[in-house]
């Protein structure tokens, strides 16, 4: 076999292409990139699609259920299906937060995908709660179970009927059809099926502040907490993730960590002053199901990603509780503008592609703008109206040439589409759109779920002032990072 010589391997025009016949073929430089290209087919000519979904920018429903499942203390998800779905979804979560998920399934098999798995649920919960011992049981349903009717609802008084539920522990429940929606409704169903099941009205108004939070990571559940702490303002954070998906290592395996909302602070949310429900997608439903309830009032925010959006947060929990802000709070805030008004000259004028989540681009959207970037291509596979409206709101006046689409059609496809007609400087979004970003060659900023071939996600936070320069940090690093890579010697800067 011929053998590179050290002079082949000081050519920047020749690489190894593949072996063939025993012998290293050369290939240029110039043509390396297309012949490494992983998404290779993707043009730029874009062909209406009626009833074709590519690389969708979305999963599905129960895998969000049983996220927000575990952001309760003590509470095990259930999937009411196969053992593949449930294997799926503890997978996904498992590679993002590097922790292991506990859930459980019904293991449907053949016969009970025929007649119903009615037997199969009922002798899951009595198993369930004599070996593992949860306080709660959340089940939430699958595509075969949808597709079959089983009445979960039914399925589950009759376990209650049956006394397979002991005194003191809960089943709880919600309908999550893979083949409809994502996982951010599923989120939004799961965490709608507590309202439904645990807040009680006493007529006695306890001096604290529901928050219903958004998918977001355990990292910004606890800032969210941290910055309640701060202005000494008392609230109950639905569901809450940290010390549950970001706990410290011990030595011992915990089934049911020390986090999570707990049922005595999940039953005085009926009786709490307000509610903030942040994320609209994923939390105005359970915050309207609790006013119509229980009469607790409630305001929709967007999630405190980025100056304004948090700006609004802090404004509408300061006057929620009647408290003044912080000066730690306010620094925080001053840092950040701080951050941006010296880097500004690095992100003027940047072209931004995103995808992701519809609760985490609208506020993400709305930074870049205040940044001076120009956000010009937004996809999320999440249905909703609301999506589109908020777009058009933020991106018309500042971003006029802006494409953006959700829904069933708007995908990771079509966004390569988009970046192949006209590049853009920067790339935001989950794991999957290092194709692309590997591709196109553009710097690439993880953001969102899921992110499974780095870490530190779940334990920095995005949200807050604190969450803004974390993100403003990567961006800056990526995109001076592909500078300094491409430099030419004589541009090539130490101090930039």
């Amino acid at each position: 076999m011929k053998q590179n010589t050290h002079s082949d391997l000081q050519n920047p025009g020749l690489v190894c292409e593949h072996q063939f016949e025993g012998y290293l073929k050369p290939v240029s430089e110039n043509n390396l990139k297309n012949h490494l290209m992983l998404l290779r087919h993707t043009t730029d000519k874009i062909t209406e699609r009626s009833a074709l979904t590519i690389n969708p920018a979305k999963t599905c429903q129960p895998v969000g259920a049983m996220y927000a499942a575990l952001g309760v203390h003590g509470c095990l998800p259930h999937s009411h299906g196969s053992q593949g779905c449930c294997s799926y979804h503890r997978t996904a979560l498992t590679r993002h937060f590097k922790e292991p998920v506990m859930a459980a399934t019904s293991s449907f098999t053949e016969g009970s995908s025929v007649f119903g798995g009615q037997a199969n649920l009922l002798q899951a919960v009595s198993t369930i709660f004599s070996i593992y011992k949860p306080d709660i049981i959340a089940v939430h349903t699958t595509c075969l179970s949808e597709t079959i009717g089983d009445d979960v609802n039914q399925i589950l008084q009759k376990t209650r009927d049956d006394k397979l539920v002991p005194a003191g522990k809960h089943v709880v429940h919600c309908n999550t059809p893979s083949y409809v929606g994502s996982h951010v409704t599923g989120y939004s169903n799961m965490v709608a099926g507590f309202i439904n099941y645990f807040p009680q009205k006493t007529g006695k108004k306890i001096n604290q502040i529901n928050i219903i939070s958004g998918w977001v990571e355990p990292s910004d559940m606890r800032e969210i907490k941290s910055l309640a702490a701060a202005m000494e303002v008392k609230i109950v954070l639905l569901p809450d993730t940290s010390d549950v998906l970001d706990t410290p290592m011990t030595g011992k395996h915990e089934v049911f960590p020390k986090g999570g909302t707990t049922i005595p602070e999940m039953v005085s949310m009926g009786n709490s002053r307000s509610t903030i429900a942040l994320g609209p997608f994923c939390s105005e439903d359970a915050a309207i199901k609790l006013e119509n309830k229980c009469k607790v009032k409630f305001s929709t925010l967007e999630l405190p990603i980025g100056l304004k959006a948090s700006d609004r947060f802090i404004t509408a929990l300061s006057r929620a509780a009647n408290v003044s802000v912080p000066d730690s709070i306010t620094d925080d805030r001053g840092r950040l503008i701080d951050m941006i008004t010296d880097m500004h000259k690095y992100l003027y004028g940047k072209r931004v592609a995103l995808f992701g989540d519809p609760d985490t681009l609208t506020p993400l959207v709305e930074f870049l703008v205040t940044l001076d970037m120009k956000p010009v291509y937004v996809v999320s596979g999440t249905p909703g109206k609301r999506f589109e409206a908020a777009m058009d709101s933020i991106l018309k006046p500042a971003v006029p040439e802006a494409k953006y689409m959700n829904g069933q059609r708007a995908d990771m496809f079509l966004l390569h589409q988009w970046i192949k007609q006209e590049p853009v400087d920067l790339l935001i979004g989950n794991t999957y759109g290092k194709y692309i970003a590997r591709d196109e060659n553009i710097p690439f900023v993880r953001l969102g779920f899921p992110i499974v071939d780095r870490v530190g996600h779940s334990y920095f936070p995005t949200l807050g002032y604190k969450g803004a320069m974390h993100l403003l940090t990567n961006m800056l690093g990526a995109i001076m990072d592909k500078m300094d890579r491409e430099a030419v010697e004589e541009k090539f800067e130490l101090v930039m």
